[in-house]
């Protein structure tokens, strides 16, 4: 599990000074980014000639709301590991401890030449089983 903590903006936030919803994938994808930094990869994750590993599947559930001046935790960890794809689970809370939000992100590794389905590289399926959340 990786933690991620950041805090709500002003700007992050609807006019109410609540987080606007789409907002905590935005907080989301920082922490899942410090997640695969952990890894210390050969190849750039983000920007090589073999691979895209895109999201193809994102749900939140929203049990409290986040404010302005929050400070946002974040614990990603992987709930799946599979051949060519993974799902990481997000617990975001507030400064209280509180679960705000729940998120979960499923990712694909795409071949950039053939655009079809490729098998996790060893050093990307070691990160992720590194930080797979015992049932």
């Amino acid at each position: 599990m990786i933690t991620f903590k950041t805090k709500i903006n002003f700007f992050d936030c609807d006019p109410a000074g609540i987080l606007f919803y789409g907002n905590i994938f935005f907080f989301c994808h920082s922490a899942y980014e410090e997640l695969i930094s952990s890894f210390k990869l050969k190849i750039n994750y983000w920007q090589n000639d073999e691979f895209v590993v895109p999201i193809i599947k994102s749900t939140a559930d929203y049990l409290k709301p986040f404010k302005y001046g929050d400070e946002l935790t974040i614990e990603v960890c992987t709930t799946e590991l599979r051949k060519s794809s993974f799902e990481l689970n997000y617990k975001c809370c507030n400064q209280s401890g509180d679960v705000c939000a729940e998120v979960s992100t499923v990712h694909v590794l795409i071949d950039k030449k053939t655009w079809q389905k490729k098998e996790l590289t060893p050093e990307i399926k070691d990160g992720l089983r590194h930080h797979l959340k015992s049932n």
